[in-house]
């Protein structure tokens, strides 16, 4: 236990499960000795919680009879952050102990949830994935839950859509869930009038309403491996292709599903095609001398002229190097891709 408050929840939590408990029990429940129970157990009588006390042998705590706690008196915006919390929590959990109370706390917030929120809320948590936790752009709380709900319901959604240039566009969507990457949201979705499986971001979407029409999500869909791919296939300004000596499992441990997109030749010692789409290039360099593997660019021939001026760069650095010095291969900064070199675009 963490501290006095918690171990007074949890003594309410342990008497509204039912029953009478024995001083000596609760104290090794929460960890304290017997006087600190009797002080905990005044403090719920203060709160006005009904506690009964029974002394002898079989004597002990207990809640009245017919008490219940009231529901949590949470807005639909405070239901949806403690939620958010508790998923992100889900995501960084460490072991099957801290999952399984993060689950079990997840379960208690929603059964105590008025019924038109917790139908909204199962829509959320039934929807939502995440691939890396954390999240700095949380989206509108009515707007995450009109979402969700038009995903579990397979309704298409009606949305106005800013891109990264600033400029809105109108357009129909079939939502398959939503994913939570790399501290951003996201929505998968498949562009009514395109028909491409699309990413489109929370924080750029401005109004969203779900359609009365219905349609079908795809069999056994991964959300999370094609929410990934979709980030690799995004349409960028640069279409770099770029074959890499190695096995698909080498490369791969290099390049995210987020990043690149493989492909094995054949026969397997003729390497690995890589994809990659940029909308610069000044990062890309240091990525493929990351990848500590030869490789011979396909295109474009703006990444093939970068890697030449980088070279001649290095090959300065180096014989300028004082010969004292360990003279190591130094990939110039601005080459280096970093948090900001490449956001995963959504939709253009």
């Amino acid at each position: 236990m963490s501290g006095p408050t918690s171990r007074v929840l949890a003594l309410l939590e342990l008497l509204q499960a039912g029953g009478t408990h024995t001083a000596s029990a609760v104290a090794r429940r929460l960890e304290v000795d017997e006087r600190t129970v009797r002080r905990y157990v005044e403090q719920l009588v203060e709160l006005e919680v009904p506690v009964w006390s029974t002394r002898g042998r079989h004597g002990g705590y207990r809640l009245a009879p017919g008490y219940r706690m009231p529901p949590l008196m949470l807005t639909d915006d405070e239901s949806v952050a403690v939620l958010l919390g508790l998923l992100a929590a889900s995501g960084t959990a460490l072991g099957a102990a801290s999952e399984q109370a993060t689950s079990s706390a997840i379960a208690k917030v929603r059964r105590v949830l008025p019924r038109p929120l917790a139908a909204r809320v199962d829509a959320l948590l039934e929807t939502v994935e995440l691939t890396v936790a954390g999240s700095d752009h949380a989206p509108q709380p009515e707007l995450l839950l009109a979402i969700a709900g038009a995903a579990r319901a397979q309704q298409p959604v009606a949305l106005s859509y800013v891109d990264r240039h600033g400029a809105e566009s109108r357009r129909t969507i079939e939502p398959y869930g939503i994913v939570a990457h790399s501290g951003r949201w996201y929505v998968l979705a498949a562009d009514a009038a395109s028909g491409e499986e699309r990413s489109f971001r929370l924080d750029r979407i401005t109004r969203a309403t779900a359609q009365a029409s219905t349609f079908t999500r795809p069999d056994d869909l991964d959300l999370q491996q094609r929410f990934l791919r979709s980030l690799a296939t995004a349409p960028y300004r640069h279409d770099i292709t770029v074959i890499v000596d190695g096995t698909l499992a080498d490369v791969r441990a290099r390049l995210p599903a987020s990043v690149a997109l493989l492909e094995q030749l054949e026969p397997p010692g003729r390497g690995v095609r890589v994809r990659i789409r940029a909308e610069r290039l000044d990062w890309v360099p240091g990525l493929l001398v990351g990848l500590d593997r030869p490789f011979r660019v396909e295109g474009p021939e703006e990444l093939r002229a970068l890697l030449r001026r980088v070279a001649t760069r290095l090959g300065t650095a180096a014989r300028d190097a004082p010969d004292d010095v360990d003279e190591r291969t130094v990939v110039p900064r601005d080459s280096q891709p970093g948090p900001s070199a490449r956001e995963p675009k959504a939709a253009r």
